[in-house]
């Protein structure tokens, strides 16, 4: 008893005869870690920049004269209601891929980097219309693109138990 091991021949022993503290780790898909709760904070956050970018979209489809700068000063020379359009679809796409982050899906995961990443791209190019607004939502969209990559597969842990789709 001196070795910290339990006595053979006790119930913590493995049906293989193998004492359990040598029992193999469960695997990490499984198991929730301390990173799933930054996985739902990033979650949120796609959320949110999905809905102030669909805000965004809707102000500059329904109210022109609301942004101080004209189409010429953007990136790309387009009209706002055609900005409109692009941030509407974006921001519905970020709110899809949180939807599916939340879920513990990997298909939320593409989602949310790949609509992150375009959000930010399209964000940019509407700077000069409304500047501190596009830099609260590229930051939003940077911060999820990170985590979505570095820590997103610990979002598994929210479907353990539940038969696959």
């Amino acid at each position: 008893m001196t070795d910290g091991h339990p006595p053979a021949g006790t119930e913590q022993e493995r049906r293989d005869g193998a004492p359990a503290h040598l029992a193999p780790p469960a695997p990490l898909t499984a198991r929730a870690t301390a990173w799933l709760g930054w996985v739902l904070f990033i979650s949120i956050i796609m959320l949110s920049a999905g809905l102030i970018t669909i805000a965004q979209g809707l102000v500059a489809l329904l109210d022109d004269d609301f942004y101080g700068a004209s189409t010429t000063g953007l990136a790309v020379d387009v009209s706002y209601p055609a900005w409109g359009i692009a941030l509407i679809g974006l921001g519905l796409a970020l709110v899809a891929g949180a939807y599916g982050v939340l879920t513990g899906y990997r298909w939320g995961r593409t989602i949310g980097v790949l609509a992150a990443g375009l959000n930010a791209l399209v964000n940019l190019g509407f700077v000069a219309a409304y500047p501190y607004w596009t830099v609260l939502v590229v930051a939003f969209d940077v911060i999820a693109i990170y985590a979505l990559v570095v820590h997103g597969p610990e979002a598994k842990a929210l479907r353990a138990g539940r038969a696959p789709r």
